[in-house]
């Protein structure tokens, strides 16, 4: 690959992330353009301006994405009822393909002719990154400096920052008990005092849920409005998507809802070992399937789930942006035509349940399963013609063996 001249980089301000800049500049002689998105991970983010200033950067994007975040990527996502091995709800999955999308973007603003990340090289996100990437722009340059350089070590990392006068935070000086990577759907932590999975996660690893154990000895209830597949109101009032997550994730979080201790397989090929909080998607997981289950025609609702696996895999593994994802949202999106409606939960200790749902697109009639007179609503005779049918094959294998001996 030839030198680059321009990149744009994605930028935390961190201390990773800005001996990234200035290893562009030293190791490439090239302008470097940071962006930094405001993904709702609860940080500060003017300090990483004041810090690109100071290390010389072309120009700075800081960029709020929080609604376009839950509106184009959660939303959708949940629309599919996505879990990866049937538990992770895939929080730092969804979110790459937007870093990716305006790393792209603000590229072709500035005549930048490569984008670079901080994702090291033996996880996913690099995957993630670079795949979004080549899809929306297949001339583009990817920079992956943990690919590249000999910084391979912590002290190599400081001695680094050290003599390119880096600013280094005095808790980034010895080692981190473990990284974390948060946005408005959750929060991940990995690595060091987690790396064992036989040895539970210590209580000071959670950062947006109470104990379970130490959550109200009261029940909350909260009423879940959808349209279309999407969430729209809590309690009756309306909120924007980014809003509603938001209000979610505090209900959620102060009776410990979303808590997550996972092995999980990485695209990669190793296993490792996370801690995940996802209180809001928790609910609206909950909520969504809650509303489903009165709107959706079984045919439909069945093959959303045979499906799903499948889709939650794609979105893990990095292909946001691939032709069958985009296939596979078409179809969900034509099942939520009728997704409409209320679902009342029940939040305890932990827990949250549905305990209720109405809508007046619903497929339920009390009519059809009632226990008492249902006047003529469903006549019970017509069953014997249906169980006679389905039973044809199976009585004509049982005739088969009895007959072979078998």
């Amino acid at each position: 690959m030839s030198a680059p001249k321009k990149v744009v980089l994605a930028y935390s301000g961190g201390l990773d992330t800005s001996i990234i800049l200035k290893w562009l500049q030293t190791t490439y002689g090239c302008e470097v353009v940071t962006f930094t998105a405001d993904l709702g991970q609860g940080e500060e983010l003017e300090p990483a301006r004041a810090k690109a200033e100071m290390m010389g950067a072309s120009a700075i994007y800081i960029e709020d994405l929080r609604e376009e975040f839950v509106r184009d990527f959660v939303f959708p996502m949940f629309r599919a009822n996505a879990v990866y091995e049937g538990l992770y709800l895939l929080g730092t999955s969804i979110a790459r393909p937007l870093i990716s999308k305006r790393l792209i973007e603000i590229a072709a603003e500035t005549g930048a002719d490569a984008v670079a990340h901080g994702a090291t090289g033996k996880g996913n996100d690099q995957v993630r990154f670079e795949l979004s990437a080549y899809a929306l722009n297949p001339e583009i340059k990817v920079i992956a400096p943990w690919r590249e350089w000999d910084l391979t070590s912590r002290t190599k990392l400081i001695d680094f920052a050290e003599k390119n006068q880096i600013p280094i935070a005095r808790d980034k000086r010895g080692e981190a008990p473990f990284s974390v990577d948060a946005n408005l759907l959750h929060t991940s932590s990995e690595g060091k005092v987690l790396e064992d999975p036989a040895i539970e996660a210590p209580d000071y690893v959670y950062q947006r849920t109470v104990d379970p154990e130490k959550a109200p000895d009261t029940p909350e209830y909260v009423e879940l409005s959808f349209e279309r597949g999407d969430a729209v109101a809590i309690n009756g009032e309306a909120l924007s998507p980014a809003a509603l997550l938001t209000r979610l994730n505090e209900i959620g979080g102060r009776h410990g809802v979303g808590r997550l201790d996972l092995v999980e397989g990485r695209f990669v090929g190793m296993k490792s070992r996370g801690i995940y909080e996802t209180p809001g998607g928790t609910i609206l997981l909950e909520a969504h399937r809650g509303i489903e289950q009165i709107t959706l025609d079984r045919g439909a609702a069945h093959l959303k789930d045979e499906l799903m696996p499948r889709y939650a895999e794609l979105i893990y593994n990095g292909f946001w942006f691939s032709p069958e994802r985009e296939m596979l949202q078409a179809l969900i999106d034509k099942s939520q035509e009728h997704v409409t409606g209320t679902v009342r939960l029940k939040l305890y200790k932990g827990s949250v349940r549905t305990v209720g749902r109405w809508s007046e697109h619903s497929l339920y009639s009390e009519s059809h399963v009632t226990f008492e007179e249902d006047a003529g609503a469903y006549d019970q005779k017509d069953a014997q013609g249906f169980i006679k049918l389905n039973a044809l094959r199976l009585r004509l294998i049982a005739m088969r063996k009895r007959r072979l001996g078998g």
